[in-house]
């Protein structure tokens, strides 16, 4: 056994790349810095968990497994990269805005780690996201100590309440957008804002068209849960023209769905978000930021499949640039100013900064169980006419040596005698002889 085949076992370098590696000793080890890591600063998982967690009177810490082991510096270096990727589109599109994002709250509520993001996002305005009162108020006591410029963007259900400690947020001179998820939202904005004198930012969420099909895409499409149609924005816009407000509308947000697969569908989104943005402008919205919402990906699995629920066909820098491209190309046929492009990312930013460490408490083992020629005899003669030819198949091909061939049949036979014991007409042990028949074919062959 080596170092190799147990990266190459567990796919590390396809689902932990650039943070997880194996290291000479076989061990997990973290490069806290990404690519930019040098050999020193490497750390090894095993070393840490075997200090944590051993005794006091051995030097250890004398913690007790589960633990969570948190790296901020892979955080430092997942906000570092997001940022780069949006920098170097910006840049090489000629885009005429910049990039900044929020972190969603809801995605790790722990305080060291709001803290964290609002520290080292500080130096390019990265701001928080809340979608109710609890997160509101961490994200309001947080960005006291961030940029002054970083958004703090008010999602969820809004009663009046919400409404009211958003404005407080406001008053207090933090840069606060209470974005319209429900249209009736509008109403209770304009009643409180006037009542405390305080001039709000709003922001609405669009119920886009384009849909993302997957897992992850159920509350997105025309018929999502969130957001308003396209006849209730017009109700919006026409309602705070009438309140002489429509300069406070300055945003606009929407989400495709968590885990986008592919860039062709995020740039048919931001594509249709954009003209949205574009038709806000023409009806004198004071518009200045579309909020893309969240869906850049995590390849969990390291597979780089489109086509799967738990990965991405797609990387951090292919994302940014698909974004910037879909929101220039339509602005600038609308001639529209570009506006400050912002998103959502969470778990693109904390999912690999910490480990959840656990014992192993108990593992199985499969046993086969043994036939012999008499049992064997047995099982065969209870199958019907097409189980007994794949059987009779399946010997032949074993015979032949023609190992796919056999892998083919025991599969056939094994599916037969499952419905055979679906429709009463096999006892289980005569399925539990199946079994260990196509399992010692498996062995025999060296099948995985």
């Amino acid at each position: 056994w080596s170092p190799d085949l147990s990266s190459d076992l567990y796919r590390i370098d396809g689902w932990g790349a650039p943070y997880f590696t194996v290291n000479s000793s076989g061990d997990i080890s973290v490069r806290p810095h990404g690519t930019d890591t040098l050999p020193h600063q490497e750390i090894d998982l095993l070393k840490v968990v075997k200090k944590a967690s051993d005794p006091i009177n051995s030097g250890g810490l004398g913690l007790q497994l589960p633990l969570v082991v948190r790296f901020p510096d892979v955080l430092k270096n997942r906000l570092e990269s997001l940022q780069s990727a949006f920098d170097c589109a910006v840049q090489s599109e000629g885009y005429e805005a910049h990039y900044q994002g929020v972190y969603p709250v809801k995605c790790n509520q722990d305080r060291f780690v709001v803290e964290d993001i609002v520290k080292f996002g500080s130096g390019f305005r990265f701001g928080l996201e809340a979608g109710s009162k609890p997160e509101l108020l961490l994200a309001m006591s947080s960005l006291c100590k961030g940029s002054s410029e970083g958004l703090l963007v008010c999602n969820g259900f809004k009663d009046a309440e919400y409404i009211s400690l958003a404005l407080v947020a406001r008053k207090l001179q933090l840069n606060t957008v209470i974005v319209l998820e429900q249209e009736e939202e509008l109403d209770l904005v304009i009643d409180i804002s006037r009542k405390m004198a305080v001039q709000p930012v709003i922001g609405l969420r669009a119920k886009l068209r384009t849909k993302h099909s997957g897992h992850f895409g159920s509350t997105s499409g025309e018929k999502g849960k969130f957001g308003l149609t396209t006849t209730q924005i017009l109700r919006v816009v026409r309602k705070l023209k009438e309140s002489g407000m429509l300069d406070c509308l300055q945003l606009l947000h929407f989400h495709i769905g968590s885990q986008i697969p592919s860039t062709e569908l995020l740039a048919d989104g931001v594509g249709e978000a954009a003209q949205v943005y574009s038709e806000l402008v023409r009806l004198g919205a004071g518009m200045k930021f579309i909020d893309i919402g969240g869906g850049l990906g995590i390849d969990y699995d390291g597979t780089k499949s489109s086509d799967s629920d738990v990965s991405v066909g797609y990387g951090l820098q292919d994302y940014a640039s698909t974004v910037v491209q879909a929101v220039r190309f339509v602005c600038n046929r609308k001639n529209v100013k570009h506006p400050v492009i912002c998103s959502e990312s969470g778990r693109a930013i904390v999912s690999h900064h910490s480990v959840l460490i656990f014992e192993a408490v108990s593992s199985t083992t499969t046993r086969s169980q043994e036939l012999s020629s008499m049992s064997l005899h047995s099982f065969v003669e209870k199958l019907n006419d097409d189980a007994r030819g794949d059987y009779r198949n399946l010997s032949a091909a074993a015979i032949r040596g023609e190992y796919d061939t056999c892998m083919l049949y025991a599969d056939q036979l094994k599916q037969r005698c499952v419905d055979q014991f679906k429709d009463g007409n096999l006892d289980i042990e005569q399925l539990a002889a199946v079994d260990a028949v196509c399992d010692f074919v498996s062995k025999a062959i060296g099948a995985s």
